[in-house]
């Protein structure tokens, strides 16, 4: 064989074996393929990896997974007041002198501190119909004493409503102490106009709504439109002015305390009105209802010029208050609505015949 053929045949055999070199380094499309989706599969945490593909290296003992922990958080949440027999706040309540029940079962309590520094969302309900018409200014003048004592721009609001037949905002929802004392200043008495018969004799208009009492329709209003709206975690509460006496409303009391009762608003009465007016009466069962029903409490000055003293203790109480919440023994999500009551145990502070003021019952969370 010729010297050239054999350099031929050895050049031919270089060649063969370098592609073959090249096609066995080179992976396929499908190769490929399958190495992107296990990339893929890696990034997004997804399982769908190959049978023998483990995340763990071999030899190294696999890690367990972690322990999923759950929190329960369908808490109920009560704010309660406590006052001795001289009507003093009790301020160093701890857990263990209380007790809790729903629908008369004890249930365990979960957390129970003192409240002073809550946000307030407050709104002011002023009756403005005739029976208000002597003790009117006593009213605005205590009721912006009482927005400057309570009120801190930095934390809490509060609106003005005033009503007759319909209620009317004064002043929406604020922390700007100006616009509050100027929606105070606002409240007048709404009366429909007078106009004469034939004979010359004044005529009432049955078809005007300023010569009417809508009590539970303008709280029912206040409840949807202004305190709804409040954030979560304040304290919401109203302060009503009114002798109580309603003559018009569409909505029923027990239905304003319902809605309250599920927004956690409670409801501040104080029954006053025109001595002079001879017309209606001071319906203090309902006022005294509604507030203690809501957690809140029903005051009845005898005289105008005790109005500051009143607005004073309603602002001590909303100062004054404990937190208490328990997660319910009674799972179910029914909707239903559960009792709550509350108890003074310790046999020491038993002594001062303790009185509680909170609400006395919520609705449970309907699945």
């Amino acid at each position: 064989m010729s010297v050239k053929l054999r350099l031929w045949i050895l050049s031919l055999l270089f060649v063969v074996a370098l592609v073959a070199l090249i096609v066995t380094a080179t992976p396929t499309t499908e190769a490929l393929t399958s190495q992107s989706q296990k990339q893929r599969n890696r990034v997004v945490g997804t399982t769908a990896s190959a049978p023998n593909e483990s995340a763990t290296p071999p030899g190294q003992p696999s890690e367990p997974e972690p322990e999923v922990v759950r929190v329960e958080t369908n808490l109920v949440n009560t704010l309660f007041t406590a006052v001795d027999k001289d009507r003093h706040f009790m301020t160093t309540l701890r857990a263990e002198d209380v007790r809790i029940f729903e629908n008369d079962v004890a249930q365990p309590v979960s957390l129970f501190e003192r409240e002073t520094d809550r946000p307030l969302s407050l709104a002011i309900l002023v009756d403005t119909s005739e029976s208000q018409r002597g003790v009117l200014e006593d009213e605005k003048i205590a009721a912006r004493t009482f927005i400057d004592s309570v009120l801190r721009p930095d934390k809490d609001r509060a609106a003005v409503v005033s009503f007759t037949g319909l209620p009317k905002v004064e002043q929406e929802p604020t922390n700007n102490l100006s616009r509050l004392h100027a929606g105070i200043e606002r409240v007048k008495v709404e009366l429909p106009p007078e106009r004469l018969d034939n004979e010359g004799n004044p005529v009432t208009n049955d078809d005007d709504p300023r010569g009417y009492t809508s009590i539970w329709d303008a709280m029912w209003m206040t409840l949807e439109d202004l305190l709804s709206k409040a954030p979560e975690g304040t304290r919401r509460a109203i302060v009503l002015l009114s002798d109580g006496d309603d003559t018009r409303s569409t909505i029923k009391k027990q239905d304003v305390i319902d809605f309250a009762v599920r927004l956690d608003v409670v409801i501040y009465s104080i029954g006053i009105r025109d001595a002079s007016f001879s017309e209606g009466k001071l319906d203090s069962g309902a006022l005294r209802k509604v507030s203690d029903r809501t957690g809140g409490r029903a005051f009845f000055p005898s005289q105008a010029s005790e109005l500051r003293s009143v607005f004073s203790q309603i602002d001590q109480e909303l100062r004054s208050q404990y937190l208490i919440a328990y997660s319910p023994t009674n799972k179910n999500h029914d909707g239903s609505y559960r009792r709550i009551r509350l108890e003074v145990v310790n046999p020491d502070l038993q002594k001062n015949k303790p009185q509680l003021l909170y609400r006395q019952g919520y609705y449970a969370k309907k699945s």
